[in-house]
């Protein structure tokens, strides 16, 4: 049998090497031309780190063969100055009788060795395009989930920053998005909310939060069926993280419970939620378009005698049981903190003996009001 000659076997690589490019392109969504273009480039640089620094010089790549070839690029003069960059015209018109002064042509000067080169370098140009391809394809699909919840397993802390391993990638969960009763330990499964996804030239950053009222939302949105009906809407979020939240409901249907769906039969819903994000309390109440009944139902597990409201100033007096004083405010305030946070009103809150000693501003229309139901949820 006959030895194949060396263009023989140089046409077979040629061919490889183009199904190959070819194949990976389609495997990881790249268009081919790109990456042709991209190796040609490459290429160039190859040639001029390689072979001649100074020369201005094109690189083709064959669609159809895979061969490469090196061209100068060199202007016709009446008298070189720089062989580099300039050919006589003279020496011009033994390559073609019609070259005139001015005219720019191409000389091949592909060297007899660079084919070791051009593999190693079309191989990187590759590999470079593929992860970027892929760095893409993470971003795209991470930047599209942002404000929604993710779940990982811890893969390392570092500077009290927490790396969360996500399988393609990784998310960064900053001091800053910690709950600050939490400790994480390797290994450990968690669920973060979805801050922001940055593009970085190591690849997208997806920064998590524990502490976002929206991952509160979201999980409400993905344990309550209702929710996920459209029956049940979440109008408004406050967050203390680790220790307390307030969360309040309305229902489209008067049919439907919105407190009570949230609870689920035997709190089973609210204590999932409860369990994920460490034993933190939710209170979750009943939304109102009054706002006198609206901010009764945020100073929830406290019942409340009366609501004054100034509705331009978004100020509001609310008036307890003195015995029940304690229990509005909160410890360190933080039940009438979070109420306001929850309406987006200013409250002041007095006992019905420090109300009797007060004025009420004239600005302020005071009314009676029974507090809704609501639930309270901790950990076990």
């Amino acid at each position: 049998m006959a030895r194949r000659t060396t263009k023989a076997k140089a046409r077979d690589n040629g061919q490889e090497f183009l199904d190959t490019l070819r194949e990976l392109g389609k495997e990881k969504g790249i268009d081919e031309e790109v990456l042709f273009e991209a190796i040609e480039a490459a290429l160039i640089s190859a040639y001029k780190r390689n072979f001649s620094s100074a020369q201005n010089v094109r690189v083709t790549l064959s669609r159809e063969t895979g061969h490469y070839h090196v061209y100068a690029i060199k202007t016709v003069v009446e008298d070189t100055e720089d062989d580099i960059t300039e050919i006589s015209l003279a020496q011009a018109r033994t390559i073609r009788p019609e070259y005139e002064v001015g005219d720019v042509i191409e000389i091949e000067v592909t060297p007899a060795n660079f084919g070791r080169i051009a593999a190693q370098t079309a191989k990187q140009v590759v590999v470079q395009r593929i992860r970027e391809a892929e760095r893409g394809i993470i971003y795209e699909e991470f930047q599209s989930r942002e404000s929604d919840i993710l779940t990982g397993l811890v893969q390392r802390v570092e500077n009290r920053n927490v790396f969360i391993d996500l399988g393609k990638t990784e998310a960064v969960l900053t001091p800053a998005e910690q709950i600050p009763t939490e400790v994480y330990e390797h290994g450990d499964r968690i669920k973060a909310y979805i801050v922001e996804v940055k593009k970085t030239n190591k690849g997208p950053q997806i920064v998590v939060s524990r502490t976002h009222p929206g991952l509160l939302k979201r999980l409400f949105e993905l344990e309550v069926p209702e929710i996920q009906e459209g029956i049940v809407e979440i109008k408004s979020v406050a967050r203390e993280p680790g220790n307390r939240s307030k969360i309040a409901v309305w229902s489209k249907d008067e049919s439907v419970d919105p407190v009570g769906s949230c609870v689920g039969h035997r709190g089973m819903r609210v204590q999932a939620i409860v369990d994920e994000l460490g034993s933190e309390k939710i209170d979750i109440v009943k939304w109102s378009e009054d706002p006198a009944k609206f901010i009764a139902n945020a100073l929830s597990p406290a019942k409340v005698v009366s609501v004054a409201v100034n509705e331009e100033e978004k100020v509001s007096r609310v008036v307890v049981p003195d015995y029940q004083l304690s229990l509005a405010i909160g410890k360190e305030g933080q039940n009438a903190r979070l109420a306001a946070k929850l309406t987006s009103w200013k409250i002041d809150i007095k006992s019905e003996s420090q109300a009797a000693e007060e004025q009420l501003d004239e600005n302020m229309n005071e009314v009676e009001v029974e507090s809704d139901e609501s639930f309270t949820a901790e950990g076990e």
